[in-house]
């Protein structure tokens, strides 16, 4: 019964982006929005290991963790969509993959305060460049609804990877996904 309540809560949750997608409709704020954090391997592996190291680290930080993520990126996004010029944006990315890689293969346990703040500074870089690559003629409310709601979920598939691996006993291929998001990263440095 669990199971069916969450694919029908999923189900709501997609309707309105799936409605918007039909063949003929213009693509609209909400579903540019949405597909940003999904197109590049930079944001999907950084979102997804936020969730994973939320997770490691139990607690309160299963929901602030990603919660201050989201918060930072929207903060960023308005930064971008402002216009605001950051350096080194697509480095900052690539450095959060890294980085959560790293601590995630570590199993670093920091309290949760910091956690935030590592995750706060990244989430800035990812914000940023969803604001400045929102494509043209599109309402930024909607767009920044759409890469807010897609970097929630992605992060929500992080942290149920993460719990079934804590509840399977399997800590090491938690770290193991770490440990190759670390690698990805150096990989997508390179390229």
């Amino acid at each position: 019964m669990k199971t069916l309540t969450r694919a029908i809560a999923f189900g709501f949750i997609f309707a309105p982006v799936l409605a918007e997608a039909h063949p003929g409709h213009s693509a609209s704020g909400l579903t540019s929005g949405f597909a940003h954090p999904l197109t590049g391997w930079d944001h999907l592996l950084a979102m997804v290991a936020v969730g994973l190291w939320a997770a490691q680290l139990g607690g309160r930080a299963r929901w602030q963790v990603p919660a201050a993520f989201v918060g930072v990126m929207i903060l960023g996004g308005l930064a971008g969509m402002g216009g605001v010029v950051v350096p080194a944006v697509e480095q900052g990315i690539i450095a959060s993959v890294l980085v959560f890689g790293v601590l995630i293969a570590a199993a670093v346990r920091l309290p949760v305060s910091a956690s935030m703040a590592i995750v706060g500074v990244f989430a800035f870089f990812h914000g940023v460049a969803h604001g400045t690559e929102m494509p043209a003629g599109v309402n930024g409310l909607n767009y920044a609804a759409g890469f807010t709601l897609a970097t929630a979920l992605l992060h929500l598939g992080g942290l149920s990877l993460g719990m079934m691996g804590a509840r399977a006993h399997q800590p090491r291929l938690v770290r193991a996904v770490g440990g190759a998001m670390a690698v990805c990263a150096l990989l997508l440095g390179v390229s």
